[in-house]
C-alpha cells in the first residue's frame, strides 16, 4: 500500500535525523573526553565526510542490485550499531574510524531511503517527496533536543547512545511498510553509465546548495558573534532562524512544487537564498543577520528535495541518480569549510562568505535542470 510505504519512508527520514541530531548535539563532551583540540577535531569530522563519499558509489549498485528496501533497513541497523561505538572510542584515531564508518553507513541510509521516497512518490498523483525531509529536519531538531537536555542532566554520551540506538533499532519494526523488491526495481537501463548533461547540471545546483547550507551550519553563529560583535545568545538566534526555516520550507514545499513546478521553485527559492546571505553580510547588525539566516534557511528548504527527486527520475535506477549527484553534492562539505576558513584568514570572514552568496546565485541559474524528465 502506497500510504504504509510512505509512513515507512517518513518514519525512517526522523531516525536517521534524529541520529545525526543525537551526535552533533554531544560533539562537545567527546571532544573534552578525547582532549582533542579544534584543529584535531575537524581533521576527524572531516574522516566522516570521505567515507560518506566514498560509499556512495556502492550504495547507489546496491540499491540498484538489491533493492533500496534491503539498503535502508541495513543501513539504519548499522547506523543504531554504530551510534555507541563513537562514545566508546578511546583514543582519536579509533574515533576517526569509527567515525569514518559513521559517514559510511549514514551517508548508504540517506542515499537509499531518498531512492525509495522516489518510488513512493511516484505512486501518488502529486509531490510528496519534500515531506520527507521535514520529517528529516523534525528528527534532527528532536535528536538535538535530547543531547542537549541529556548534556544538561550530566548524562554521558554512552547512556544516550544506547538509549538512541535502541530505538532506531525499534524503528526497524516500522520499515516493513516499505515497498517490496519487486515493486521498485523494474528495469530502467545499465545500473552505471556516464552522467547526462542534466545529471552533471543537478549534480552542480546540490554542490552549490550545499556549500550554502554548510556555511550556515559552521559560519552563521561565528560570522554575528565576531564580524558583527553580537552576543553570543543573538549569534546562536542566526543559526535557529536558519533550521527553523530550512524545516517550515520543507512543510510547505510540496505544496509550492504542485502550484510552481519544480523549475519555478528552485528558482525563485535560489533568489531568496541568495537576497538573505547578501542581507546578512551588507546589513552587518544583527537584525540584518538573524533575517538574513532565516531567508536562506526558507529559500535553500526545497532545493535538494528538488534536485534529489529530479535525480532519482533521469538515471538508470533512483538508487544510481543520487548517488552520482550526491557524491558531487556532499564533497561541498569537504571543500566549503576549509576553504571559507582560508579566505576569512586572508580577506575576513564577512568577504569570504560572499561566495556563499555566488554559490546561491547558481541555484536559480541551474534550476532548469530540475525540469520532470518526461517533460524534456
Amino acid at each position: 500500500m502506497p500510504q504504509a510505504a510512505r509512513l515507512a519512508v517518513t518514519v525512517v527520514f526522523f531516525a536517521s535525523g534524529a541520529a545525526y541530531g543525537s551526535f552533533v548535539a554531544r560533539i562537545p563532551a567527546l571532544k573534552e573526553k578525547l582532549g582533542a583540540g579544534e584543529a584535531e577535531l575537524g581533521l576527524v569530522l572531516f574522516a566522516g565526510a570521505v567515507g560518506a563519499i566514498l560509499v556512495l558509489p556502492l550504495a547507489g549498485w546496491l540499491s540498484a542490485r538489491v533493492g533500496s528496501r534491503r539498503v535502508t533497513r541495513s543501513s539504519l541497523l548499522a547506523v543504531a550499531l554504530c551510534l555507541p561505538l563513537l562514545a566508546l572510542a578511546p583514543t582519536l584515531i579509533t574515533f576517526a574510524l569509527v567515525f569514518a564508518l559513521f559517514g559510511a553507513v549514514t551517508s548508504a541510509l540517506d542515499l537509499a531511503m531518498n531512492a525509495h521516497a522516489v518510488e513512493v512518490e511516484e505512486r501518488y498523483a502529486r509531490p510528496i517527496f519534500s515531506s520527507f525531509h521535514a520529517s528529516w529536519s523534525l528528527g534532527g531538531l528532536t535528536g538535538a533536543g535530547v543531547g542537549g537536555a541529556a548534556a544538561a542532566l550530566a548524562v554521558p554520551p554512552i547512556a544516550q547512545f544506547l538509549g538512541v540506538g535502541t530505538a532506531l533499532a525499534i524503528l526497524l519494526w516500522s520499515a516493513r511498510g516499505l515497498l517490496p523488491y519487486e515493486d521498485t526495481n523494474a528495469p530502467r537501463g545499465e545500473a552505471f553509465a556516464r552522467p547526462s548533461a542534466a545529471l552533471a547540471a543537478l549534480a552542480a545546483l546540490a554542490f552549490a546548495g550545499l556549500v550554502a547550507e554548510g556555511a550556515a551550519a559552521d559560519w552563521s553563529a561565528v560570522y554575528l558573534d565576531d564580524s558583527v560583535g553580537t552576543s553570543e545568545a543573538v549569534a546562536t538566534a542566526g543559526f535557529a532562524a536558519f533550521a527553523a526555516t530550512m524545516t517550515l520550507g520543507r512543510l510547505v514545499g510540496d505544496r509550492l512544487t504542485a502550484a510552481w513546478g519544480p523549475v519555478v521553485l528552485t528558482r525563485r527559492a535560489g533568489m531568496l537564498a541568495t537576497a538573505g546571505m547578501a542581507l546578512a553580510l551588507l546589513l552587518g547588525n544583527s537584525v540584518g543577520g538573524v533575517v538574513g539566516f532565516a531567508c536562506l534557511g526558507a529559500g535553500l528548504a526545497t532545493v535538494i528535495p528538488t534536485v534529489f527527486r529530479a535525480a532519482g527520475r533521469r538515471a538508470a535506477s533512483p538508487g544510481t541518480g543520487i548517488a552520482a549527484v550526491s557524491s558531487v553534492g556532499y564533497s561541498a562539505f569537504l571543500v566549503g569549510p576549509p576553504a571559507i576558513g582560508f579566505l576569512a584568514e586572508a580577506v575576513g570572514l564577512r568577504a569570504a562568505l560572499g561566495a556563499v552568496v555566488a554559490c546561491a546565485a547558481l541555484i536559480p541559474l541551474l534550476a532548469g535542470a530540475t525540469e520532470p524528465a518526461s517533460d524534456t
